[in-house]
């Protein structure tokens, strides 16, 4: 499934800075700065109102700031209009939110065939790349049920292959397991992980919680607006964490993906 497409790619963000109110108020971003590469995971820490959600937004180009510039694969945001940007979030960027944020009325295959089929993949085939992420992450029963009718983990594994599905440059990730019980969250975290690694796909996670931020290649700290210094986050704190699922079958990911995932 993946093809190499975004391996020599960066996400590079340029001295960005985020005022919500006047001029004169207290920025929410302040001349923050950071690159990104290929098939890198990035954790961004801070405690509440300390910008990282304004940042995952700006780097998504899902809002402009007030100063600075990103660029996706060589390509400004400030040179794009809103629906040139709304364009590449349909086409490269994944989206996995805290409580999954799927549409209560679809079914799962559904959910996770949205994305294509707005960026104008037909029906049939955007439900049949749906389905084999669905299928690789232990939902081949559940491909009908209403999220309504859902685990919250199972509900996080659709919005994982709802991301997946478009083979996406970046996945971001906004306190993806903040809804979840501790055990289920770090299984969704070592799944989320392992995938965009398998998919060289860069993955962007906003958390509070230094055992998410583990599964991580790289962390980053954020207070009052301002990055703080990058550090390395080892992975083997959630490592032996659902090793296996609960009944002890690996699935395969869709073709192209190497190696297996573990579900529950």
């Amino acid at each position: 499934m993946n093809n190499n497409t975004y391996a020599q790619t960066q996400l590079v963000a340029s001295h960005l800075t985020m005022n919500y109110g006047t001029p004169s108020a207290h920025p929410a971003l302040s001349d923050v700065s950071l690159q990104l590469s290929a098939g890198e995971s990035l954790a961004i820490m801070g405690p509440s109102g300390s910008g990282k959600t304004t940042l995952l937004h700006l780097l998504a180009g899902i809002m402009k700031p007030t100063g600075g510039d990103v660029l996706w694969n060589g390509n400004s945001y400030a040179k794009m209009s809103d629906a040139q940007r709304t364009k590449l979030r349909r086409s490269d960027f994944g989206f996995v939110f805290q409580s999954g944020q799927l549409l209560p009325e679809l079914p799962a295959i559904e959910n996770a065939a949205l994305p294509l089929m707005l960026a104008g993949v037909a029906p049939a085939e955007a439900k049949r790349r749906a389905q084999e992420w669905l299928v690789s992450l232990g939902l081949q029963d559940l491909l009908n049920r209403r999220p309504g009718e859902l685990s919250g983990g199972q509900a996080q594994r659709v919005a994982i292959a709802r991301a997946m599905a478009i083979a996406p440059g970046v996945i971001f990730a906004d306190e993806p397991t903040g809804a979840l019980d501790q055990r289920t969250g770090m299984e969704v975290m070592q799944l989320l992980t392992r995938v965009a690694a398998q998919q060289s796909t860069t993955l962007i996670v906003v958390t509070h919680d230094a055992r998410v931020a583990s599964f991580c290649s790289r962390t980053v700290t954020m207070q009052d607006g301002r990055l703080g210094d990058a550090g390395l986050a080892s992975a083997s704190a959630g490592a032996s964490v659902a090793e296996e699922p609960a009944n002890g079958v690996f699935t395969a990911a869709p073709a192209g993906v190497q190696g297996k995932v573990s579900v529950r």
